[in-house]
């Protein structure tokens, strides 16, 4: 089984709930950003910051996607939304999997992946090592 880091939505996030074309749409918006990036260095700086394509199967059932890498140096990164209920409170978070033939280049675009979006969202991020990242406003 490969392994997983969350992205969840907590009290004090930029947004409440989340589903799969809202983290298409982040995805979109870091690749838009790189590019804008890329321009102001002067080079394609897009298709080296985001080498992946958004793929959709249909047994995943709008459960789930994933980014198919463009090279051998990335495969595939998995990602997937749910909800988390605590009591009587309930959480929305985002789940990415890497699977067990991920790469090294993988990873480390998932964990890049990973605190951007939630950075973005005001999110708290528990990676694929087991630290947390608070990105949001905590009292």
């Amino acid at each position: 089984m490969g392994q997983s880091a969350y992205i969840t939505l907590v009290q004090g996030s930029a947004v409440d709930r989340i589903d799969l074309d809202g983290v298409k749409e982040q995805l979109r918006q870091y690749k838009e950003q790189m590019s804008l990036a890329g321009r102001q260095l002067g080079w394609d700086y897009a298709d080296a910051a985001f080498p992946y394509d958004i793929k959709q199967k249909p047994e995943a059932n709008g459960a789930w996607f994933y980014l198919k890498g463009a090279n051998s140096l990335y495969r595939h990164i998995v990602f997937g939304t749910g909800i988390r209920e605590d009591g009587e409170a309930s959480s929305s978070y985002i789940q990415v999997v890497l699977p067990d033939d991920s790469t090294h280049g993988d990873k480390a675009k998932a964990n890049e992946l990973c605190k951007w979006i939630g950075k973005r969202l005001q999110a708290e991020v528990k990676l694929f090592n087991g630290r947390t990242l608070y990105f949001n406003p905590r009292k």
